[in-house]
């Protein structure tokens, strides 16, 4: 796959089949993974791929009331504009991505494969989110759909740890939770704001210089 495809098609897909995942393609995953750069190249991560139907039934549960939390707290105020304005642009953009995210919180158990993101003595994310971008680079090369979350770690993280059996004692970070499986829908780019309306160059506030009012890449006409 052509790497601009991929980096411009690589957007969150909840919605997926239940068919099973290739080990052959975990592989490559996690390979893919691992070859990200690294600080200090100390490559203090750990990566568990879940498809235990068991375990999945009891971190289900977590993850709904987890959606529920954020609901109320961070969510909030979106919502709340939402409902108040829901024809606007925002609020239609806010109201697909509530309804995807309920999907999967619906649907948790279904899902085929878990990434979970463990790391030591990495503050910023630095060292372990463009080895978990690369995994879902490489996801979407084979075909697969992601979406990358860390409710479960920001409202059980403790409960998610014990039941994956996490070393209490080694001080593991659980950075994120990625879901993969075949996606139900299209792949596509993914509408954003333009790039010169959110980067300045050599000053906060100061024109990058140039403006990009479409993307630079295309799917090809008869995709």
């Amino acid at each position: 796959m052509d790497i601009y495809e991929a980096l411009y098609t690589t957007r969150a897909m909840r919605r997926v089949k239940p068919d099973p995942i290739p080990e052959s393609v975990q592989a490559q995953i996690l390979d893919a993974a691992i070859r990200a750069p690294s600080g200090g190249n100390g490559q203090n991560w750990r990566f568990l791929l879940l498809d235990d139907p068991e375990k999945k039934n009891l971190l289900g549960p977590l993850y709904r009331d987890a959606m529920d939390q954020l609901y109320k707290t961070v969510y909030a105020p979106l919502l709340e504009a939402m409902a108040a304005d829901p024809d606007s642009p925002e609020s239609r953009q806010m109201a697909k991505v509530t309804k995807s995210s309920q999907w999967l919180s619906e649907h948790f158990e279904q899902v085929p494969l878990f990434l979970f993101a463990f790391v030591q003595r990495d503050r910023t994310g630095g060292s372990i989110f463009p080895a978990v971008w690369s995994a879902q680079l490489a996801a979407r090369a084979q075909g697969v759909g992601s979406s990358l979350t860390t409710i479960l770690g920001g409202f059980h993280d403790q409960e998610v740890k014990e039941i994956l059996g996490v070393p209490a004692e080694e001080k593991w970070t659980q950075s994120c939770c990625v879901s993969f499986g075949y996606p139900t829908g299209r792949w596509g780019v993914a509408p954003r704001r333009p790039a010169h309306e959110v980067a300045y160059r050599n000053g906060w506030g100061e024109p990058v210089g140039f403006t990009v009012d479409e993307p630079l890449w295309q799917p090809p006409a008869d995709a």
